[in-house]
């Protein structure tokens, strides 16, 4: 009955920005952790952020310090902001979140810096 959408990928240039959202939807009663994750083309899919229901957040040292993970509790969203992109943030990424005792995935949303 939760299902997670997100939006905001797509093509940006070297240097570029981009917002991603994650919104869970359906019968929330409670939600813990909310994370990202990234995929690149046959590789395996790696943490890029995590942020606890307390709001702290961890990275994955690849984008330390270009990525700010964020979330809106009134409204079930996680958001992830990079900034300073590179060839090597190309990928598929995916929200994953714990809601009412459960982890859900999210569809995927396509992020591509071209060079």
């Amino acid at each position: 009955q939760v299902q997670l959408v997100e939006s905001g990928g797509g093509l940006v240039q070297p240097g570029g920005s981009l917002r991603l959202s994650c919104a869970a939807s359906g019968s929330i009663s409670s939600i813990n952790y909310m994370a990202w994750y990234r995929q690149a083309p046959g590789m395996q899919r790696e943490s890029v952020a995590i942020i606890t229901s307390g709001g702290t957040a961890n990275y994955a040292d690849s984008v330390k310090g270009r990525c700010t993970i964020s979330r809106d509790n009134a409204k079930s969203t996680v958001f992830l902001q990079m900034t300073s992109l590179n060839p090597e943030d190309t990928g598929v990424y995916y929200c994953k979140v714990r809601v009412n005792g459960y982890v859900y995935w999210g569809q995927g949303t396509q992020v591509t810096v071209s060079s």
